[in-house]
C-alpha cells in the first residue's frame, strides 16, 4: 500500500515519484536497454518506497501474455507419472512460466472436459497432457478448444504433437539383454491393460522373443503395484516348482519387481541364481535392493523439457498465445522434433499430423541378472 493515501500503487505514482513518464516506468520493468542508468536507478528506487507491485491480470489484457501453462495429471501417485509432472513443473519454471495442475482420479470425458474448462477460465497460454492411458488420449483428441496441447505418452495417431520415452525399444533391449544371458525364453509381468505404456513394453518384449526364435509365454498382466507382483510372483514360483522353465522374468516397473523378488525369497528362489530379473523405471529404490535390481532408465527430465521445448515452438508457430485456438492438422519437422530424434506421426492418408518426440530408454545392469545355469530350470 502507498505510504501516502493508504492505497495500492500504480505506475503512475512511480513515475510521479521518479519523474518520469509511466512509459520510461514500464521500460525500465521490461529491461529496455535504452534507459539512462540514473534513470534505472532513480524508478527502482521509487519502486521500492512505495512497494509497487506490477498487476499481473493488466499486463495480461495488455499483451496477452500470462506465462501460465496447464498440466492435465492422470494417476500422478504412480512413480511415472509423478516424476514426469515435476520434470515438467521445472522445465518450464526454467522456461520462465508458472504451471497450473490439474490432478485427475477418474477418466471420464466429463471429468477431462470439466478440468480442461478450468484451465481455459485460468487463462493458460497452452496446455500438456501426462496421458498414459488410451481412454485419456481418446478424450484430448476431442477437446477441440483446448489448444495448443501436447500429449506426453500419448500414443500414435490421436493428431496431438507428443512427447514420450521409447517404452517398446526399452522393453525389447531389456528382453534382449535376458536372452544374450542364455536364457531360453523371458516370462513378462505387465502392467494394466488400458495403459499406453504397458502395451508399448508388452509389444517390445514380444518382438525380442520371435526375432529371437524363443517361446512366447503368455504375459501376466499386473496393476503395477508391488502387491501385484508379488501375487504374480507366486504364480511363476509355483509354475516353477511344477517343472515350468522360468530362469528369466521383465517385468514392467520396479514397484512390482520389488513384489516378485518378495514372492521369489519366500519360495528360495534365488535371484538371479536361478531366476534373473529386470524391472523398468529404475526408481530410487532400485540400486539398494537386495540384489541391486537391474532396470530401464527413463531420462524424466528430458521428457520435461522436450515437452515444454515443443508447447512453446507450438505457441510461437501459431503466433502466440491462444487457449481457445482451433485444432489443426500440421506438422514442423523442424526445431523440436529433429534435435531430439523425433519422427512425425502420420494419418490414414499418409499425410504428416502432428509432432512426436521420442526420447531414449537405457539399461541400468546391476545385480539381479546373470547367465542362465546349465541344466533344468
Amino acid at each position: 500500500m502507498s505510504e501516502r493515501d493508504g492505497r495500492t500503487p500504480v505506475m503512475a505514482d512511480v513515475a510521479r515519484l521518479a519523474g518520469v513518464s509511466h512509459q520510461t516506468v514500464s521500460r525500465v520493468l521490461n529491461g529496455h536497454p535504452n534507459v539512462r542508468t540514473e534513470t534505472v536507478v532513480r524508478v527502482r528506487a521509487a519502486i521500492e518506497e512505495l512497494g509497487y507491485r506490477r498487476n499481473p491480470s493488466a499486463r495480461a489484457l495488455v499483451t496477452r501474455r500470462t506465462n501460465l501453462l496447464g498440466v492435465l495429471a492422470f494417476d500422478s501417485t504412480l512413480f511415472g507419472p509423478a516424476r514426469t509432472l515435476a520434470a515438467i513443473e521445472n522445465a518450464a519454471r526454467e522456461a520462465g512460466y508458472f504451471v497450473s495442475i490439474v490432478n485427475l482420479d477418474g477418466i471420464t470425458r466429463e471429468a477431462v472436459v470439466e478440468a480442461a474448462t478450468y484451465l481455459v477460465e485460468q487463462s493458460v497460454e497452452g496446455c500438456i497432457a501426462i496421458a498414459p492411458q488410451r481412454a485419456v488420449v481418446e478424450a484430448l483428441a476431442d477437446l477441440s478448444g483446448l489448444r495448443p496441447l501436447v500429449a506426453v505418452e500419448g500414443g500414435e495417431g490421436s493428431g496431438l504433437p507428443v512427447v514420450c520415452v521409447d517404452q517398446e525399444g526399452g522393453a525389447y533391449t531389456a528382453t534382449r539383454h535376458l536372452l544374450d544371458l542364455g536364457h531360453r525364453t523371458v516370462h513378462h509381468i505387465a502392467g494394466k491393460r488400458d495403459w499406453l505404456e504397458g502395451e508399448a513394453r508388452v509389444e517390445g518384449w514380444r518382438r525380442a522373443l520371435a526375432e529371437a526364435g524363443a517361446p512366447v509365454p503368455e504375459p501376466a498382466y499386473g496393476d503395477w503395484s508391488p502387491r501385484s507382483g508379488y501375487e504374480l510372483g507366486l504364480r511363476l514360483a509355483g509354475e516353477r516348482a511344477r517343472g515350468a522353465e522360468v530362469t528369466a522374468v521383465f517385468v514392467a516397473n520396479d514397484q512390482m519387481s520389488i513384489g516378485v523378488l518378495r514372492a521369489f525369497h519366500e519360495h528360495g528362489i534365488g535371484v538371479p541364481g536361478d531366476v534373473s530379473v529386470v524391472g523398468f523405471d529404475d526408481i530410487p529404490e532400485a540400486e539398494y535392493l537386495t540384489p541391486a535390481l537391474t532396470t530401464v532408465w527413463q531420462d524424466f527430465d528430458q521428457v520435461g523439457r522436450a515437452s515444454i521445448d515443443v508447447l512453446l515452438a507450438e505457441l510461437s508457430d501459431g503466433g502466440g498465445p491462444s487457449a481457445l485456438r482451433p485444432p489443426v492438422t500440421r506438422h514442423r519437422p523442424g526445431a523440436a522434433a529433429s534435435r531430439r530424434g523425433g519422427t512425425p506421426s502420420t494419418d490414414a492418408s499418409g499425410a504428416v499430423s502432428s509432432v512426436r518426440v521420442v526420447v531414449p530408454a537405457r539399461m541400468r545392469i546391476r545385480h539381479s541378472t546373470a547367465p542362465r545355469l546349465p541344466g533344468p530350470p
